[in-house]
């Protein structure tokens, strides 16, 4: 029971991040008018690395104070 909450809460944090990873490994085609704005932009992958990692530590910190991870882990 223990191994499949920790593998849940695991997948549960990889799934958002494969959507975006999905969506921004797509081949856009810029010079069409509905495309991305953001692919053009400088700075768009260390936008989109850091909404990752913040998402990721959002749910992480959601978790923990749920109760759903124990606190064991942070030892």
């Amino acid at each position: 029971n223990e191994i499949m909450k920790v593998l849940t809460i695991i997948s549960t944090l990889f799934i958002p991040l494969t959507f975006i990873a999905g969506v921004y490994g797509m081949n856009f085609d810029t010079s069409k008018p509905l495309n991305m704005p953001e692919l053009l932009s400088p700075y768009g992958y260390v936008v989109t690395m850091g909404a990752m990692g913040a998402i990721a530590l959002a749910m992480l910190v959601y978790f923990v104070k749920k109760g759903w991870i124990g606190s064991s882990w942070f030892k």
